[in-house]
């Protein structure tokens, strides 16, 4: 009877849970994102600033977390592209649509968000970092609050010793949905600010209150100054 229970639980977590159709939508959504990214990105004239800062956490040779808010997702992502990134996520159908969208980008992904499977992500972005991996977050994402800190970046950081990059990338001119954290698509052909702040490190002996405190005064400070480097955006 055990056996039998153990074998349908094995059943359940490797059966395919989405059908035929919500596959062909998940494909075709995911090739429209994937070219969406691709042509706005390929158009943005990035401006960079604390490239030094990047350079740094490169020449230690040790993973980093790269740290972001929610709304930069676009831009991100393709401005990081094919550098063999592991990002968490969702196990729902829009999770599959945003995997297939960056792993055209050289992106990788583990599978888990905050309201499920959180865990068990956190746990698949420890091992990637272990085997030498980078990882990324944004770090008010997936639900918010906007541009407030959550645990993840520091748990890892702890466990691993590999240092936290935030960054924040902020487009001249950019449309803003109307969404919890104010998404943003940026207008072809905008300038952009590309940000990189200074490298953190949460020791194992911090305690994560202290090192969320750290991160979050980092994330302000060059979201402050990024965003009065240009105008305000357009809502959309």
């Amino acid at each position: 009877m055990q056996g039998k229970t153990t074998q349908q639980e094995n059943h359940r977590e490797t059966a395919d849970p989405f059908t035929w159709k919500q596959r062909v939508e998940i494909f075709l959504l995911s090739f429209l994102g994937w070219l969406l990214v691709w042509l706005i990105g390929s158009t943005l004239r990035c401006q960079v600033e604390g490239w030094d800062n990047f350079q740094e956490s490169k020449r230690r040779k040790r993973p980093i977390v790269y740290c972001f808010w929610h709304n930069q997702i676009l831009s991100a992502s393709h401005f990081w592209r094919f550098k063999d990134i592991v990002v968490i996520t969702s196990q729902h159908f829009d999770g599959e649509v945003i995997a297939g969208i960056i792993r055209r980008l050289g992106y990788g992904s583990a599978r888990g968000s905050s309201r499920r499977g959180s865990v068990k992500a956190l746990l698949q972005l420890r091992r990637c970092i272990e085997q030498g991996k980078d990882v990324a977050f944004t770090a008010d994402g997936p639900t918010g609050p906007a541009y407030q800190v959550k645990a993840g970046p520091v748990w890892l950081s702890r466990r691993t010793g590999a240092a936290i990059l935030p960054f924040h990338i902020e487009p001249k001119d950019y449309w803003a949905l109307k969404s919890w954290d104010g998404f943003r698509i940026p207008k072809p052909f905008s300038r952009a600010l590309v940000k990189i702040g200074r490298p953190l490190r949460v020791s194992s002996e911090q305690d994560e209150e202290s090192g969320m405190a750290q991160l979050q005064s980092e994330m302000d400070r060059i979201r402050h100054e990024s965003e009065s480097y240009w105008k305000e955006g357009t809502s959309l």
